[in-house]
């Protein structure tokens, strides 16, 4: 059976060591956030995550979910564990106090995601959805509907999701036939069929409210037509209570590879009334802000995955006996020596151990910028913080679902073939975190938005905000002689990345086909150049703790020999990576279709 232990103490490590995430208590509306407020939120969270959502991970994958009649049901024990996780108030940790949230700073709430993921994605994408759903809600409603649906939302009484996929058309939303009809009193019917809506039925809310994106009938073409609504399952009257049922149906599931326990649905709607979100045209703006939220939830996909197959594997490389020490008998005592002794099985635990807390790192930071652009006084510091987020959003996704899916794969080989047998239980987390690395705009979309949109952006804007504090921390710690063995490595691996960026930049001005040859290798350059940024505050941090002989020094040191194996045997991936993006797009696009 599968083991999970939220990594609290790796959590504070970096909340409080390498963030100072006390900082935020300088933001208007987080003074009372003191980190002894965070640690107890989050320890509780870690219990919640531990005790009621991840006993019902592998049950919930087994059973999954079951469609009769337009109705769906969800596994045993969901109902149970949602209506437990509402009544902790953790539906509304970072939401708005006006509307009942707890009003808790983003780098918590990201914190949380992590601990969910790892515990039971399946279930955590429920509130997940939701939260998603009152962002862009929050953001772009009006007041009318703000104060019909958000309450709701926030308290998860309802939940929500995000209405885009249709048969003919996933990422080129452009191409949408969903019609909006305008009524007289404000309101429109929709019609349309929409496809992949992850929880559009369950049975466990009250309400479902759906966030779909339709055309109203003096749509332009394109992208520039679509409009946002509104689309609750049940009308709500004018007390705010629920009403009459909408015309908005599940028609059937889908059968999936993994993440059985959420329904992914086909909804039909015929005639469904719905309210405009926002300015009419203009829904993928508003959309964005749910998929942008959706994006970095979804990073944290990736990790939570990631964390819980590495504690796995390393649980099991601690007890499975095969062999002995090629140096020797380590156990003399026993049979054979612990697998973990070996070599290779080492490489596979060092990098599921370096992904997870480097990554950790380097999501809680763009947590923690995102609570800074949302909350500093100054603007331009909010510019600033937003820009960095914007940027690092497509990285964090792209590489981390494919990290996620690539450390649950090695969890399976440090198993063998009992990592192939269902009872083990960590085949699963291979079927679950395949699709992070499709939703919310597949990986190869987010390697095209970083060289298309971001890179460009300002006249390299949002690549500054990067490419500033890197530079100006290797020059103010590349004579410190205890960061040395780390500095280098980052700085060589910065100047490559520059390159890349420049000859991106210049190629695919001229032929776009270079960019986009370029773009996966170059996210994949940029993620490690981030992480070796964070390896290298993770051990500055630790440094710190040992010079001044506070906490567990086994602790610590253990942080600096995981960066010395990052450094090492990691991050010269990048050097590669930087081939490929040199390598153009000759390679690639000179091939005759009729060739493949």
């Amino acid at each position: 059976m599968p083991v999970y232990s939220p990594p609290i103490e790796n959590i504070k490590f970096i909340l409080h060591d390498v963030l100072g995430a006390e900082t935020l208590t300088q933001l208007p509306g987080y003074e009372e956030f003191s980190p002894d407020m965070i640690d107890q939120i989050l320890e509780e969270g870690g219990k919640v995550c531990e005790e009621v959502l991840f006993p019902l991970n592998q049950s919930g994958d087994e059973e999954g979910c079951h469609f009769n009649d337009g109705e769906v049901s969800v596994p045993k024990g969901f109902k149970e564990a949602y209506d437990t996780f509402v009544e902790g108030g953790w539906t509304g940790l970072a939401c708005d106090p006006e509307y009942g949230g707890m009003g808790m700073p983003q780098l918590v709430n990201t914190a949380m995601k992590e601990m969910i993921c790892s515990a039971n994605m399946s279930l955590g994408m429920y509130p997940g959805l939701s939260y998603g759903a009152y962002e862009a809600l929050h953001k772009f409603a009006s007041d009318e509907l703000k104060n019909i649906y958000l309450p709701k939302l926030v308290d998860g009484s309802w939940s929500g999701t995000m209405c885009l996929t249709e048969a003919h058309c996933g990422t080129d939303l452009g191409l949408i036939k969903s019609k909006a009809v305008p009524n007289d009193d404000g309101s429109v019917n929709i019609t349309g069929t929409k496809i992949f809506i992850s929880a559009g039925e369950h049975g466990m809310t009250e309400n479902i409210i759906h966030l779909v994106l339709a055309k109203l009938p003096d749509a332009p073409e394109g992208v520039r037509g679509i409009s946002l609504f509104v689309v609750p399952k049940f009308i709500p009257g004018d007390d705010g209570e629920i009403g009459e049922r909408n015309t908005i149906n599940c028609g059937s599931i889908e059968h999936k590879m993994g993440i059985h326990g959420n329904s992914t649905c086909v909804m039909n709607l015929d005639n469904a009334k719905g309210w405009l979100v926002g300015e009419p045209h203009k829904g993928l703006r508003a959309m964005f802000a749910f998929m942008n939220d959706a994006r970095l939830g979804v990073a944290m996909q990736g990790l939570g995955i990631a964390e819980i197959a590495h504690q796995n594997a390393v649980e099991y490389a601690k007890e499975r006996l095969q062999m002995r020490s090629l140096t020797g008998a380590k156990y003399p005592d026993k049979p054979a020596d612990p697998i973990i002794v070996h070599p290779d099985v080492r490489r596979m635990l060092l990098i599921g151990k370096a992904f997870t807390e480097g990554a950790r790192a380097l999501s809680y930071w763009v947590g923690m910028e995102l609570d800074i652009s949302l909350r500093h006084p100054d603007e331009a510091e909010r510019n600033r913080a937003d820009d960095l987020v914007a940027l690092l959003t497509p990285i964090i996704k792209a590489y981390q679902t494919d990290m996620g899916s690539e450390i649950a794969n090695l969890t399976v080989q440090t198993y063998g073939g009992h990592g192939f047998i269902r009872e083990s239980g960590v085949e699963q987390y291979v079927r679950d975190a395949r699709i992070a690395q499709i939703y919310e705009g597949a990986n190869g979309i987010q390697a095209l938005d970083l060289v298309g949109r971001k890179m460009g952006h300002g006249f390299g804007r949002l690549l500054r905000r990067f490419f500033h504090p890197v530079q100006q921390f290797i020059e103010s710690n590349q004579a410190d002689e205890s960061l040395q063995e780390f500095i280098f490595p980052l700085a060589k691996s910065f100047a490559k990345l520059q390159q890349s960026t420049a000859i991106i930049a210049q190629k695919g001005l001229k032929n776009p086909d270079e960019a986009g040859a370029a773009s996966s290798d170059y996210l994949r350059q940029f993620a490690l150049v981030a992480l070796a940024f964070m390896w290298c505050k993770i051990v500055q941090a630790a440094q710190q703790k040992l010079e001044s002989g506070e906490g567990d020094k086994e602790f610590y040191e253990s942080k600096i020999k995981t960066a010395r194996f990052f450094m090492a045997r990691m991050l010269p991936e990048a050097d590669g990576r930087f081939k490929m993006v040199m390598a153009g797009a000759s390679s690639l696009m000179e091939l005759d279709e009729a060739a493949f």
